[in-house]
């Protein structure tokens, strides 16, 4: 079974972000990146999906250069090899663009797959786009923020996250799933493994290779603006009588907060 994982590498979500609005962007120097965290339950999903029935895991990241720590950190968890696509614009908000590129490089040159899991969303832009984009523009089943997975030879069952409770859902396989924290427990990288994933020659792809056309690499999402969330305000403690207690904070909740 050959199984794509693809990946993203996010600021880590323990870093003070700072924006720098006059680029709207996010402020790269002294801030450090990590594997998104999503994307570690489906690399961890693929290894296990390996182990018990063979093949290989394949782990692909778009962006620039930089991305190519987060590959090794997959390397050193146990994947098999890992792709560099290289896009001059590097990780961008774009969805639909990031889809395209992906779609594009299946076809191109890696079209001998069975599965491709994704993690459920990007921690930062958090759109939870690219995965049903890239099935859609590939024509494949997919299953989105999935709890369980099963695979028995050509066919596979997933448990999903709904509004309100679970269900599952049965697709033929090649088919897309992205992963939702709870599908697994994600192991550490070896030492072993950091020290043989630090020796690979990661393939490098330029997008510019994959034919895509202007049009396809156009960004169709502009953004206008990004900001850090405001300051909560401080809270306020009642005090007096319980009825008392009561009644203001009822009055608080309806004038105030507006969700009586």
């Amino acid at each position: 079974m050959n199984i794509f994982v693809f990946v993203k590498r996010v600021p880590d979500t323990e870093s003070k972000i700072k924006i720098k609005r006059e680029t709207k962007s996010v402020v790269e120097e002294g801030l450090s990146f990590i594997l998104n965290p999503y994307d570690e339950f489906a690399v961890e999903e693929a290894l296990r999906l390996r182990e018990a029935q063979g093949g290989r895991v394949a782990v692909f990241c778009v962006g620039g250069e930089e991305s190519l720590i987060v590959l090794r950190k997959c390397l050193a968890m146990g994947a098999d090899e890992a792709v560099l696509i290289k896009d001059a614009a590097g990780e961008t908000y774009d969805g639909l663009r990031t889809a395209r590129i992906l779609a594009k490089a299946l076809q191109a040159k890696y079209p001998e797959f069975d599965l491709l899991l994704f993690g459920k969303q990007g921690m930062g832009a958090d759109n939870g786009q690219v995965p049903s984009m890239t099935a859609e523009l590939l024509g494949l089943p997919q299953a989105n923020v999935v709890t369980k997975l099963q695979i028995e030879g050509s066919a596979g069952a997933a448990v999903r996250e709904i509004e309100g409770g679970e269900e599952t859902v049965a697709f033929s396989l090649p088919a897309v799933v992205s992963a939702q924290k709870g599908l697994n427990e994600p192991r550490y990288e070896t030492l072993k493994g950091i020290m043989a994933a630090k020796k690979v020659q990661i393939p490098v792809v330029p997008v510019e290779d994959l034919g895509l056309s202007a049009a396809e690499l156009a960004p169709g999402l502009e953004i206008t603006g990004v900001d850090t969330p405001p300051e909560r305000k401080a809270g306020r403690i009642l005090t007096g009588a319980p009825e008392e207690a009561a009644r203001e904070l009822a009055q608080a909740l309806r004038s105030e907060a507006k969700v009586l």
